[in-house]
């Protein structure tokens, strides 16, 4: 068995080893890669998007990017994840275009849900999930990717702030602004 970088760099996570590696054409430490982000970037995708189906086919997309694009990939101070996750930003502005452009209602059998009795409970998650993504539809952009990344991602305030090209500080104060407005558009429940 060929020895590679993933098997040297697996307990670390040597990220810059490993993406140099994938772009040598290493499919073990690309897929370190995709093991490493897909979770992520997945959780991210489905914050933003209201459709399971949906978050699966971008999160998909994303990552056909990711490995369209690697070999283009540089490290110039930033890492690699918030590469990921800047394509993985502009994929889903891409969709939601797309999905703009197409009719917004759907089949009348898929609008409604079957309330099984043993199902209540991850219904009514669901539908509190909903109500919190909606309410996060209606804050600024810039809110509105903060709570994503943060929360839909769990990427820290650092990581944020180099997804979006912006300072800690201000990743802070557009988080604490989101959080005190979706406190107000989101009902205890």
């Amino acid at each position: 068995m060929a020895h590679t970088a993933v098997d040297e760099l697996a307990p670390d996570f040597d990220e810059q080893a490993i993406v140099e590696a994938a772009q040598q054409g290493d499919q073990q430490a690309l897929a370190a890669l995709y093991d490493h982000y897909f979770p992520r970037v997945y959780r991210y995708v489905a914050s933003r998007l209201s459709s399971t189906e949906d978050a699966e086919d971008v999160t998909t997309e994303i990552f056909l990017r990711v490995i369209e694009n690697l070999r283009t990939f540089t490290f110039r101070g930033l890492p690699f994840g918030a590469w990921v996750f800047r394509i993985a930003r502009n994929e889903i502005v891409s969709f939601v275009r797309r999905q703009k452009l197409r009719s917004n209602t759907a089949p009348l059998s898929e609008s409604i849900a079957d309330p099984a009795p043993d199902h209540v409970e991850e219904l009514h998650t669901q539908l509190t999930l909903e109500v919190v993504r909606q309410a996060a539809e209606r804050l600024p952009e810039a809110q509105r990717q903060v709570i994503a990344l943060r929360f839909g991602a769990g990427l820290s305030v650092a990581e944020t702030a180099k997804v979006l090209g912006k300072t800690e500080n201000n990743v802070k104060v557009l988080q604490h602004k989101a959080i005190a407005k979706l406190q107000h558009m989101v009902p205890p429940q």
